[in-house]
């Protein structure tokens, strides 16, 4: 956990509702987009206010962390490369996902989201490989696996599936809706 970098911190610490917000608003504005904000906020009430304000306005919240106190708010700015429309075909939902795993099948659930996301909660066994390294880590995988990848929302996870079948990978699925919408069992996150 101690990787994880966000490329704007905001203090935002002693303020409350809405404060750390509006705080909030304004330097994500600030941000180019893909970028990660990372919000340092004291008010226990903030986590649910990052999320749910994340989720109105189409900026992703990747997690948040509590040090001493602190919450620590890891948000990513809007990009325009994760609106693009669904490229690769071969698509599993949610709850083929979890059929499979409960049939105890063979499968490989490889969560590509970044390492904040991966801690706040993932589906248990599953390789974390974020979409920034997948080029370099490929080959952690085997080629004769069923490979479920996941990511938030199925945008990542569609271009990830979309590399490993370029690199030779033929077993690939990408799962719909993903982690937002995943009601299966998870672990990591905040207990």
């Amino acid at each position: 956990m101690d990787k994880i970098s966000a490329d704007v911190i905001l203090d935002a610490k002693g303020l409350a509702c809405p404060m750390p917000i509006v705080k909030t608003k304004k330097a994500i504005n600030q941000l180019e987009p893909g970028k990660v904000l990372e919000v340092q906020a004291t008010d226990k009430g903030s986590q649910a206010d990052m999320k749910a304000w994340a989720e109105s306005t189409g900026h992703q919240y990747l997690g948040t962390l509590e040090e001493n106190g602190v919450l620590r708010h890891f948000l990513k700015k809007h990009s325009h490369d994760e609106a693009d429309g669904k490229k690769y075909p071969h698509i599993a939902s949610n709850d083929e996902l979890k059929e499979r795993m409960k049939a105890n099948e063979p499968v490989v659930v490889l969560d590509v989201r970044e390492a904040v996301e991966y801690a706040s909660g993932h589906i248990p066994g599953a390789v974390s490989i974020p979409m920034g390294e997948l080029d370099g880590r490929a080959d952690e995988l085997r080629k004769d696996q069923d490979i479920f990848v996941i990511c938030r929302t199925g945008n990542r996870s569609d271009l990830a599936a979309k590399k490993l079948k370029d690199k030779g990978f033929h077993n690939v699925f990408n799962v719909i809706p993903g982690m937002s919408k995943w009601t299966g069992e998870t672990e990591g996150g905040q207990q």
